[in-house]
């Protein structure tokens, strides 16, 4: 306990306030246009950078400084700016801790989107789905079926459940704000230039690598969580879920990915991964599940209930290890 002015501050008590009140936030606002969101700045950041060091020799040095540059401008940056507002007073510290983690979590854009693909499907329009499927997936959708439709979103949907909620709950749990912000600036790099393409594959390495790091604890408890979850979700294969993900998980290209998109096909009886194709070329992905049904549009609300379902019990989670760690 720590007294001022004659005022009891229990910083366990505040730290699980604060990563509550950051995702309660994020439910509630999103992320609105008309304030300026620290990703969007982040990103103008990596693109300017990369434009200017992603050429020539040593792509790869080039790389690293790309990834050690962001990643130390954006923890100077938060502790600089907490710095400021908790002189100012703790209470606007706290007020501005919360809003900046709830900015590295996407709760809300995660459901939106994968409901933005579900209602025209259920209005049976899928060149309206399958567009709305490609603003958030980086596969080819101009001629994907319904099932491929339902599919592309379930998997986005399983994944980004630990890059968009989970994990930066975890960094949040860690280093508050700072690290939560470091973590949205790895996973940020990854996507911009983590790909294994000829013009990123050198330049990306240290960004790749890093956000693989990042996410390995985090994929592994949100799998778990959601296998916690599905104790209350009607319908769910508990068994075949952990026994799914525990033989199928490794088998994504992504250490982490596969995880909570193995524990989401087990859980549903379903089967992700196979055939996507990428600017018209193919590639073959592992199978995660067994196809005990085919895929249906109702899978979308199904795979966004694991997703509360998930990140409520890994929130819990912490909760007792921040209140066990007292």
């Amino acid at each position: 306990m720590l007294f001022s002015g004659g005022v009891i501050y229990d910083p366990v008590l505040i730290s699980c306030t604060i990563l509550v009140a950051a995702i309660l936030l994020d439910l509630w606002i999103g992320e609105p246009k008309w304030i300026p969101h620290p990703v969007v700045q982040m990103g103008k950041i990596i693109s300017f950078l990369e434009k200017r060091w992603n050429k020539g020799k040593y792509r790869k040095g080039k790389g690293i400084g790309l990834t050690v540059t962001v990643v130390l401008t954006v923890f100077l940056l938060t502790v600089s700016l907490l710095y400021i507002v908790y002189h100012i007073h703790p209470v606007v510290g706290t007020i501005v801790q919360i809003y900046l983690i709830s900015t590295t979590i996407a709760a809300k854009g995660l459901s939106s989107a994968a409901n933005n693909v579900l209602s025209p499907l259920t209005n049976g329009n899928l060149i309206e789905a399958r567009r709305m499927l490609s603003m958030i997936v980086g596969r080819d959708t101009a001629n994907l079926p319904e099932s491929e439709i339902v599919r592309g979103t379930v998997e986005t949907v399983a994944e980004n459940t630990v890059d968009g909620i989970t994990a930066p709950l975890f960094w949040a749990m860690i280093g508050g704000a700072p690290l939560a912000m470091v973590y949205r600036a790895i996973n940020t790099l990854d996507s911009m230039v983590g790909y294994k393409n000829d013009k990123y594959i050198e330049f990306g390495w240290a960004s790749a690598r890093l956000d693989d790091i990042v996410n390995w604890v985090p994929a592994r408890i949100t799998a778990l969580s959601m296998w916690l979850a599905s104790f209350v979700i009607k319908g769910s294969k508990k068994k075949n879920g952990w026994r799914v993900t525990w033989r199928d998980a490794r088998k994504h290209p992504s250490p982490n990915s596969g995880w909570s998109e193995s524990m989401i096909a087990g859980l549903m009886g379903i089967q992700l991964g196979g055939v996507n194709y990428y600017r018209g070329k193919k590639s073959k992905r592992a199978y995660l599940g067994d196809p005990l049904r085919e895929l249906v549009r109702s899978d979308i609300k199904k795979t966004i209930i694991y997703m509360h379902g998930g990140w409520i019990v890994f929130l819990v989670i912490e909760v007792c290890i921040l209140l066990l760690c007292r």
